[in-house]
């Protein structure tokens, strides 16, 4: 296997990729039954109490990395390769599951055997199908076994459902914000104490009017973990211009924040992907309430053609180590 630093693809999805070349969920539209509520919680800064407990100084780095072999030894060996090309101190271990994929399961087991801790991006489906109550066995089924997983997980329910191309099984903010109180009301009747929900729309959301990613928050007694993922983009706006815009809106909810997914999605001039990346360590530093980021690393051969890796772009690799070996971005993990 080349030396991780070359990595293959890191999307969100099944396999980092695979959301943006997948069909989403088509169920038709049916009947809408009342959500179930979640108890409203008042912990302060410690969110709900909920899955892993924030680090008290620095932020925690992590990846997702596209293996060679898409099982859970292949998996456990592209991100070990990686780690150690970036030092060996990521914490933060990213996995995608489609809606209907059990888990936690063999690759979230294979993580947690190299002492990561896990984010867990799930697919959801539609909005409308999922408050009618026809999943709630499916979702049950995966309250019960993120319960009897035992470890702290982040949870990344339906990421990114600002998308105007989600629009279609998104509906509405109001039908996202239903289909997530739906989904976490069982999540809380199940008992599930060990998984921190992370509401992660686009970065870009916040800087385009017609996104309107604020309207699809669910309230603070429902998220424990702001999160916004973030690109330059083809007009290569940079870290800073698309994080402030997301932490005007972060500033305002006592909420710690994760950057779910950050890359270099494109080619530009010589060292101007070097250039992106050096914002990124110094920005989080100013901004403690971001305590961690994800990297997303993907080598995309069909369109949409992009490639995050850093095989042909050691100046960006070299930035990269220097951030993922800076003690404030290695802090303890979470022991419960």
């Amino acid at each position: 296997m080349a030396a991780v630093f070359a990595l293959a693809c890191l999307t969100p999805a099944a396999t980092a990729c695979e959301w943006r070349t997948t069909p989403e969920a088509k169920e038709s539209p049916r009947v809408v039954s009342a959500a179930p509520s979640v108890t409203p919680r008042t912990a302060p800064v410690r969110t709900t109490g909920r899955g892993p407990e924030p680090p008290e100084t620095g932020a925690w780095l992590g990846a997702w990395v596209k293996p060679e072999y898409h099982n859970p030894t292949g998996r456990a060996a592209a991100l070990a390769e990686f780690d150690r090309a970036a030092g060996g101190r990521l914490g933060i271990a990213h996995m995608f599951q489609k809606w209907n994929d059990p888990f936690p399961g063999a690759n979230e087991e294979a993580f947690q055997a190299q002492g990561k801790l896990l984010l867990i991006s799930w697919q959801g489906t539609d909005t409308r199908s999922t408050v009618s109550g026809i999943y709630d066995s499916l979702i049950r089924q995966r309250a019960e076994d993120v319960k009897a997983f035992g470890a702290p997980v982040l949870l990344r329910y339906r990421w990114e459902m600002d998308r105007p191309n989600l629009a279609a099984s998104i509906h509405s903010p109001e039908d996202y914000v239903a289909a997530w109180k739906h989904v976490r009301g069982i999540f809380t009747e199940v008992g599930v104490t060990n998984a921190g929900w992370v509401w992660c729309p686009h970065a870009d959301g916040f800087a385009e009017a017609e996104r309107r990613a604020a309207a699809y928050y669910p309230g603070d007694d429902q998220v424990d973990w702001l999160c916004a993922d973030v690109y330059p983009g083809p007009e290569w706006a940079s870290f800073s211009n698309r994080m402030d815009h997301f932490m005007a809106f972060a500033q305002k909810h006592p909420r710690p924040v994760i950057i779910g997914e950050f890359g270099l999605t494109q080619e530009g001039r010589p060292g101007q992907r070097a250039d992106w990346m050096r914002e990124v360590g110094p920005y989080i530093r100013k901004h403690p309430q971001i305590k961690a980021a994800v990297y997303f690393a993907a080598k995309q051969t069909e369109k949409p053609l992009y490639d995050s890796t850093f095989g042909n772009d050691p100046e960006s690799a070299a930035v990269f180590r220097e951030m993922a070996t800076d003690p404030y971005f290695s802090p303890p993990l979470p022991t419960r």
